[in-house]
């Protein structure tokens, strides 16, 4: 029997019935299946263990691949409204690239404000800058905290919008000697990782910017997918967590299933390099050009 159980006519006439493409992929729980029938039972190399155990180390291995084997990255299309705020997408784990679109279809990349912290965590303070721990009937209470202006302050437009902290201000009609960390007129964000928002300041407004950022594969259960070429490669990790995690296993047998491990990723990640002979050819043919002064 076949292992796609789709109608082809489906897949070709209603798009909306089949998903495209998805026969390349693998689900996290036909994983765990495959590994029990494989890998658990009498004589086998693993002779007991519960699904329970099998789903956690098989998780803790598309988290692991997913950041250094896989395909990882994603991308999200916002436009960036009034409040110039943003939330940080559900499955977030670090960004790549951020960027916005001009009308003809041009990323701008987007540099992150690094001169000062733009999130600080702001308590209210009394006339003297005392931090208010007391309430009216002078009960000690946890600090209030509210809402803090200093993104709000760095964020209004200003002469030279790469400017960050003035320096560049002062170059004005004479460029020489610019710091590149400051050269960019696209515009900044910041990433508040307390409140979950991305915050741009007041140049991005109404424009549509992408995010292009990581993620850890295990934020949904229909996002838990392994590309086929990866396969083995899950298998060989999950065995070897079990086995490197048990009291009773022989030193030996965990040795060789790390080696298998390693050699099983690094397969993977030759293998979804996805590198083509033609593609090279043609960068490689730029390569013979002089460079002419």
């Amino acid at each position: 029997m076949g292992l796609y159980n789709g109608n082809l006519g489906d897949y070709y006439s209603n798009p909306s019935l089949e998903t495209l493409g998805g026969y390349q992929f693998i689900s996290i729980t036909d994983i765990i299946n495959n590994f029990r029938v494989a890998y658990v039972g009498e004589d086998k190399v693993i002779s007991k263990i519960s699904r329970a155990d099998i789903r956690f180390h098989a998780l803790r291995g598309l988290q692991e691949l997913t950041y250094d084997t896989f395909r990882s990255c994603k991308t999200l299309e916002l436009e960036v409204p009034p409040s110039l705020q943003l939330p940080l997408p559900h499955d977030y784990v670090n960004y790549v690239k951020i960027s916005w679109i001009d009308s003809a279809g041009k990323c701008h990349t987007i540099r992150q404000c690094n001169a000062c912290p733009k999130d600080p965590l702001s308590y209210e303070q009394d006339s003297d800058g005392e931090i208010i721990v007391e309430d009216a009937s002078e009960n000690i209470i946890d600090p209030i905290v509210e809402e803090s202006t200093t993104w709000a302050n760095s964020s209004t437009p200003s002469t030279v919008e790469s400017s960050e902290d003035g320096s560049v201000q002062d170059l004005i009609g004479a460029r020489y000697g610019l710091d590149p960390q400051h050269a960019n007129t696209n515009g900044c964000f910041w990433i508040n990782c307390r409140n979950g928002k991305i915050y741009f300041n007041s140049n991005l407004a109404g424009k549509t910017v992408t995010i292009q950022y990581i993620s850890d594969g295990v934020a949904k259960d229909e996002e838990m997918l392994v590309h086929k070429f990866a396969e083995e490669a899950m298998y060989r990790h999950i065995a070897w967590a079990i086995l490197n995690t048990r009291a009773n296993a022989d030193p030996n047998i965990v040795a060789t299933y790390k080696k298998e491990r390693f050699a099983a990723v690094r397969n993977a990640k030759l293998r979804l390099s996805s590198i083509k002979l033609e593609e090279i050819t043609q960068i490689l043919r730029g390569k013979s050009k002089w460079i002419k002064h």
